[in-house]
């Protein structure tokens, strides 16, 4: 005999064999297996820093060269010359909408080498008003994936990403980001597209670069990626570091850069841009930067005798040393790890892993010590005292660097002022 329930959805009478043919609504729980799951590996746009299918954010301080960085990932997107699994030239979304596309973003583009026919500028039309407007998120999110697939797309820059939220959204609350973030991250897996959001630090002197970006830490939370941009005020030097990298490896290299300026011609006459040109891996990085930034007069003083000290130190035992004896000799002449530390950034001394069982070794690295002040060899042992008065600013604190060329004793001070 046939029994009869109603259906829990719309009410209807149905027998208990069969389901209800009405339209599902509302919510309902979804239990997979792991076993029914197929593993994939992580596919890179670019090698173990950007990855696909993923959110990344590039981060700094204003005129750091965020926005000059988005626009070298696109050129390289659309040259297909990323190191990464593209096989060749892929098309890029750009949604930029702090600057002028005619006057900043094409000459941008152009001075990075993008093949403009493959980067498209995204916008919104408003079919009540006839007019267009700026990219909102989520509600836009589904016409996004459709061309994002229909045209093959491998890359979406939102520049900045705060920008394409919903003004009704909080940015300041995790819970409201991630109504935003979280499908975005969805859409970017399920489209295989990398998407590289551009953000600003806030005042923070905190040295975390990533705990520095404005707003929600959704911001720093959801994203597999963050790229963080700082200028060292003393001596100018422009860093990346990938301050997060959750599918990859956590010790890659900072890499130094510069902003060149670049006249891209147009049928008006030339327009005046700048684009980031990477000069090889820094010895310093991000959180380096902020840090020293943040210290005390004191603080940055004890450091530049620390600098002092430790190129000395590595000087006088042939430019390499473990660590732990570094550290004992650091210590017996009144200097604190952490002080070490930040000295080993500033000095640009490398720290690398030997095999297994010897511990870390520190060397000079090639760009040691300020540029024309390497320390002349059995000057100021690491337990010795200092050789007299600063020959250029007669200070007697701190410890010498010899000049190579005019073979004065200067102290740390005076070095930074001739670098």
């Amino acid at each position: 005999m046939t029994a009869y329930v109603k259906c829990s959805r719309c009410g209807a009478t149905i027998s208990d064999d069969s389901p209800c043919d009405c339209p599902a609504v509302g919510r309902q729980l979804v239990l997979t297996k792991a076993s029914a799951i197929t593993p994939r590996p992580v596919r890179w746009a670019w090698q173990d820093r950007l990855p696909l299918g993923s959110l990344a954010i590039a981060a700094g301080r204003e005129g750091t060269g965020k926005s000059q960085f988005a626009a070298w990932v696109a050129a390289q997107v659309t040259r297909g010359t990323l190191p990464g699994v593209m096989d060749g030239p892929r098309a890029v979304f750009y949604a930029a909408f702090e600057d002028s596309w005619e006057q900043t973003i094409v000459p941008r583009l152009m001075a990075a080498g993008a093949d403009l026919d493959l980067v498209y500028r995204v916008s919104v039309r408003v079919m009540e008003i006839d007019a267009d407007t700026v990219l909102s998120l989520p509600a836009d999110l589904p016409e996004l994936e459709v061309q994002i697939n229909a045209l093959n797309v491998s890359l979406l820059v939102a520049d900045p990403l705060l920008s394409t939220i919903h003004a009704s959204i909080d940015s300041h609350k995790n819970r409201d980001v991630r109504l935003v973030l979280d499908p975005l991250v969805a859409m970017a897996d399920r489209s295989a597209c990398a998407v590289l959001g551009i953000a600003h630090f806030n005042k923070s002197s905190s040295g975390d670069a990533s705990s520095a970006i404005v707003g929600s830490g959704a911001f720093k939370d959801v994203p597999r990626a963050v790229f963080a941009f700082a200028r060292d005020e003393e001596s100018g030097d422009r860093v990346m570091t990938q301050s997060k990298n959750s599918l990859g490896s956590c010790d890659l290299p900072s890499l130094a850069y510069e902003i060149t300026p670049c006249d891209i011609p147009t049928p008006e006459g030339p327009a005046h841009v700048s684009q980031l040109q990477w000069t090889g891996e820094a010895a310093r990085s991000v959180s380096d930067i902020m840090r020293d930034a943040s210290g005390s007069p004191d603080e940055r003083s004890e450091r530049d005798d620390a600098v002092s000290w430790l190129l000395d130190f590595m000087v006088a035992h042939n430019e390499r040393a473990p660590y732990k004896d570094v550290l004992t000799a650091a210590k017996n002449d009144g200097i604190a790890e952490r002080t070490l530390k930040r000295a080993r950034a500033k000095a640009g001394v490398l720290s690398t892993r030997e095999g297994f069982g010897s511990g870390t070794v520190w060397s000079l690295g090639p760009q040691s010590g300020h540029p024309g002040q390497r320390p002349e060899r059995g000057t100021n042992g690491p337990n010795g005292r200092n050789p007299g008065p600063c020959d250029q600013c007669g200070s007697v604190s701190g410890r010498r660097i010899q000049h190579h060329e005019t073979q004065q004793m200067i102290c740390a001070g005076c070095c930074t002022d001739a670098a």
